[in-house]
């Protein structure tokens, strides 16, 4: 009777709240609900009840007050919490309802009533609630309670599917291990097909919304990846439906990232391989058991799955390093990678396009494959040297190129993300061309470099740099300035240290090199590229031109030298190193000097004026002690920087150099001191006393940097032990030597700089006396204007100058009369103007 009774109550709470539970009674029903739950062990006639008021907990909350939802949402987040707890209950109608119950609280739908005085909480309330009180981590909890019931389990997995949207709920589902328990359940038996899809749902969702490293981590283990592999297999060999494929593509997606995962059993469960010869078996048409019967189509999908399992080769064949992949397990990668014909399937698409068949991928479709194996080739490439020359992949490369410069009529799509900038054109086949080619030749392999140059590679790619410079004066664009980059790279690897490539490279090369050298600096900024450019120029330059002495006798002719120093003037940081270090070198050709000494820049500027202020930059950004006029200041350490001088002296192996020697390597002044060694010291143009100041400091650089050493010598040793007495007495005179070198230089600048201000003052005195004298010739001028003027003006002053006159006429005669002579008169008759 009692219970009779107590099911009679139940259903009137059923009836009184079916239009949805009041906040204030919500924690009272949960307190029924639990009472229920425990009733049902002993009779299951609370089953219905149970879950009437479970459903009741799936319509909106009622709240009187907007203040409500804050003032009971700890007891609301309890309450659905406790909804969670009750999967516990071996009931499968009442754990199908506590799922369909939280499945509602997605659903936005108004009840259709209300109660007298309430209005119903925000939308969102229960979705915030249900984060508060960790539902999702105990219903991924509950799948263990669900797992030989397929029914259940997949409400359950529904129920995740939508909690799953929350960032929240998946970080508390990634605590109770969810990536790992969804996998394992991915290979259960489920005629529906809902089992795989809801759960690489949910698995999508917890890898968008938490942290994808421990996403992969959780799915690492050999279960997981087995129970991967069997489910896609399955997809990929019974799958025929549009869902199916597409949820195949979905699986190769998460086993893309298990392959980036070193940590991943990929190669142990054998899933690797089997990804591997999927990707080829259709280029290279070997019989293979683990693809019998199985036949591509050329819809979407499968075009999608194809350039999927390209990326997983391109996953597989990273850099070990960069990877933290073992020794062991990349030796086993590169043995499938070998094994299974890779190398042959990614070149079967270094060939010229061809008009696609009827069954067949479309243009544009296999555009896209091809350039996304040519883009994988490039990481397998290095990788597989061997098998990459049997294949005779240089030749294919070469002729792919050819193609790619030829005239005949073939338009790119330009669709995919590798064919950006090829729409109209074959600039794409050819820039992933040269990316495998970059990534064989900066090996630098013997046997590969000199493939390549056999097959006449050198000139080639020099036509195809000519063809890239020309377009790219059409319209300049990265692409275009990365494929020249990457040309003048290979001719710089494949000419380094051989002087018959360099002849190839010489009057050609220098010819296209020459407008690299004079682009705008103002392209510098453009963000383009064009800096790297820059580099890829000077640095091909350096490799092709220097130790070639007809190269370089012909770089001399076209005023290369001119170029660089033009550059150099710019005085940018990043540019200096590189073309004083090839100005260097080129000084070892007899005829570089006289080109640098007739160099003149901006003002008329000279090369040793720039060269010494260039050192002095270097020295003001290296904080080296100097005073206003640029004199030594330190005797001890004249040209030390400021962060030279906070370095403690360490005792080191002779093998390693210390921090003196380090930074020669680390400015440019030994770059400074070896270029005006070349030049001379002697009778530079252009310079000024603070010039020669400077040039005082470079001229002894060899001899500061010596007693540098020297003194990192002394402080090594006084850390170790204490010299004999001789050792000590010759170390002392050492040190006594750099300090009276540097007084020495220092006495010489100042006398440099007297000897300068004596100058100033005898030109200031010659230019004072110049001064003096002109004003003395204008006092005289403006004297005889005024004794002009007067004469004018006033008859008396005429006559009297008149008498003057006469008076220094008559005084100017000799006095010895001549005896014979005639006389004539000094007076002109009849004349009336005033003298």
């Amino acid at each position: 009777d009692l219970e009779k009774e107590q099911l009679k109550t139940l259903k009137k709470v059923v009836k009184h709240f079916e239009n949805g539970l009041p906040l204030k009674d919500l924690a009272q029903v949960i307190e029924i609900l639990n009472l229920c739950a425990e009733k049902m062990n002993e009779q299951e006639a609370f089953t219905e009840p149970l879950c009437e008021l479970i459903k009741l907990c799936g319509l909106p909350f009622q709240k009187k007050k907007l203040s409500d939802e804050v003032s009971y949402s700890m007891a609301v987040s309890k309450s659905i919490a406790q909804l969670g707890y009750l999967m516990r209950v071996p009931s499968s109608q009442v754990r199908i309802q506590i799922c369909k119950c939280v499945v509602s609280f997605y659903n936005t739908e108004l009840p259709r009533k209300l109660l007298s005085g309430y209005q119903p909480t925000s939308a969102n309330y229960k979705i915030q609630m249900a984060e508060l009180g960790g539902l999702a981590e105990t219903l991924i909890l509950s799948l263990a309670l669900v797992e030989n019931q397929l029914t259940e389990k997949l409400w359950v997995l529904k129920a995740l599917q939508h909690l799953s949207s929350s960032g929240v709920n998946c970080r508390l589902m990634m605590k109770a291990q969810a990536a790992s328990r969804l996998c394992l359940y991915l290979n259960g038996v489920d005629p529906s097909g809902q089992l795989v899809f809801r759960s690489s749902e949910i698995l999508w969702n917890l890898l968008e919304n938490t942290s994808k490293e421990e996403v992969v981590n959780q799915l690492s283990s050999l279960e997981c990846v087995h129970a991967l592999k069997e489910v896609f297999v399955d997809l990929l060999m019974h799958g025929f439906r549009h869902y199916d494929r597409q949820l195949r593509n979905d699986l190769l997606v998460i086993a893309t990232l298990l392959a980036e995962n070193p940590a991943a059993p990929m190669i142990e469960s054998g899933f690797a391989k089997l990804l591997i010869v999927l990707a080829t078996f259709t280029e290279v048409k070997i019989p293979n058991p683990l693809v019998k019967d199985l036949k591509l189509t050329y819809s979407y999908e499968d075009f999608e799955l194809k350039k999927l399992l390209f990326n997983v080769i391109g996953v597989l064949s990273k850099d070990p390093c960069a990877i933290e992949l073992s020794l062991f397990l990349f030796v086993l990668t590169l043995q499938l990678l070998s094994e299974n014909n890779v190398m042959p399937a990614l070149l079967y698409y270094v060939k010229p396009n061809q008009k696609p068949g009827f069954h067949d991928w479309s243009a544009a479709q296999y555009e896209e494959l091809q350039l996304h194996a040519i883009a994988i080739l490039a990481s397998v490439a290095p990788l597989l040297v061997d098998k990459y020359l049997s294949c005779q992949a240089n030749t294919l490369l070469l002729v792919f190129l050819e193609w790619c410069i030829g005239q005949d009529p073939f338009f790119g799509h330009g669709n995919s993300f590798h064919g950006t900038g090829g729409r109209g054109n074959k600039l794409a086949q050819m820039r992933y061309s040269l990316r495998v080619l970059r990534s064989v030749v900066s090996l630098y392999d013997d046997a590969v470099n000199l493939n390549l140059c056999d097959q006449g590679a050198i000139s080639q790619l020099l036509d195809v740099l000519k063809y890239a410079a020309h377009k790219s004066k059409e319209k300049e664009d990265a692409i275009l300035l990365e494929i020249q980059a990457d040309i003048l790279f290979l001719l710089s690897a494949l000419c380094e240290n051989d002087l018959h490539r360099k002849e190839l490279f010489s009057y050609e090369g220098v010819d296209i090199l020459i407008p690299f050298i004079q682009m705008d600096p103002k392209k510098l900024y453009s963000g383009l590229g064009h800096n790297f450019l820059l580099f890829s120029a000077l640095d091909c330059l350096w490799s092709c031109v220097i130790g070639c002495y007809v190269a370089e006798d012909y770089f001399l002719e076209k005023q290369g030298i001119f170029l660089l120093l033009d550059l150099l003037a710019l005085k940018q940081k990043n540019l200096c190193n590189i073309i004083l270090g090839i100005l260097v070198e080129f000084c070892d050709n007899p005829k570089t000097t006289s080109h640098i000494s007739t160099w003149r820049g901006e003002k008329d500027q000279t090369a040793a004026n720039l060269l010494i202020q260039l050192w002095r930059q270097e020295e003001l950004e290296l904080g080296v002690k100097r005073d206003r006029y640029g004199r030594i200041v330190d005797m001890k350490r004249p040209i030390a920087g400021s962060f030279q001088k906070q370095q403690e002296v360490i005792p080191m192996p002779a093998n390693c150099p210390s921090f003196a020697i380090m930074e020669i390597s680390e400015n440019i002044r030994a770059k400074l001191y070896s270029l005006l060694c070349k030049l001379g010291f002697e009778n530079l143009p252009g310079l000024s006393a603070k010039d020669f100041v400077t040039l005082a400091i470079i001229r002894r650089y060899i001899d500061f940097k010596v007693g540098e050493v020297w003194r990192e010598l002394c402080a090594e040793l006084e850390e170790e032990f204490r010299p004999v007495a001789s050792d000590e007495e010759a170390l002392k005179v050492i040190s006594e030597i750099s300090e009276d070198t540097g007084r020495m230089i220092a006495a010489l600048q100042t006398e440099v700089l007297e000897s300068q201000h004596h100058q100033e003052i005898q030109e200031e005195e010659k230019t004072y006396t110049k001064i003096q004298a002109t004003h003395k010739q204008r006092e005289m001028v403006n004297k005889s204007w005024e004794n002009f003027l007067t004469r004018t003006s006033n008859y008396e002053a005429l006559k009297k100058a008149k008498r003057l006159q006469e008076k220094s006429i008559e005084a100017s005669r000799s006095k010895l009369k001549t005896q014979n002579g005639a006389v004539h008169s000094t007076d002109i008759k009849g004349l009336g103007t005033t003298v």
